[in-house]
């Protein structure tokens, strides 16, 4: 089986040479895959447009050679970036509070200065 279209070559190489996707049978110029690499291939791109780093999924799926998918692993990431954006989420908003404090500040000293009203 050929990758989906659409998968990046280039994306596939990086999987190739770090390991996260197992090397393909050649028959001629073309490379196939089998299912399980097509559906690692799938879980890996979903992963990254979630968030997922290379790094954590190769943390992830570390021994994984073409056996089921470790799904209690993947869960477990999952709880850890929903965590980690959560504390994202806490930090940004107590951020834009001081920013809006700072800009009160900033209106009621430049309504104080008496230089501004000469």
């Amino acid at each position: 089986m050929t990758l989906p279209q659409g998968s990046d070559f280039i994306l596939v190489v990086l999987l190739l040479n770090i390991g996260l996707l197992p090397p393909a049978q050649r028959q001629g110029n073309y490379r196939l895959y089998d299912q399980q690499s097509v559906e690692l291939l799938t879980f890996i791109k979903c992963a990254q447009q979630l968030g997922f780093k290379l790094k954590e999924l190769q943390a992830m799926l570390e021994g994984y050679r073409g056996q089921a998918l470790p799904w209690n692993l993947a869960h477990q990431a999952i709880a850890d970036k929903k965590q980690e954006l959560t504390d994202r989420i806490a930090a940004l908003n107590r951020q834009y509070v001081q920013l809006t404090e700072f800009e009160a500040s900033l209106k009621q000293a430049q309504s104080d200065c008496p230089l501004e009203r000469v």
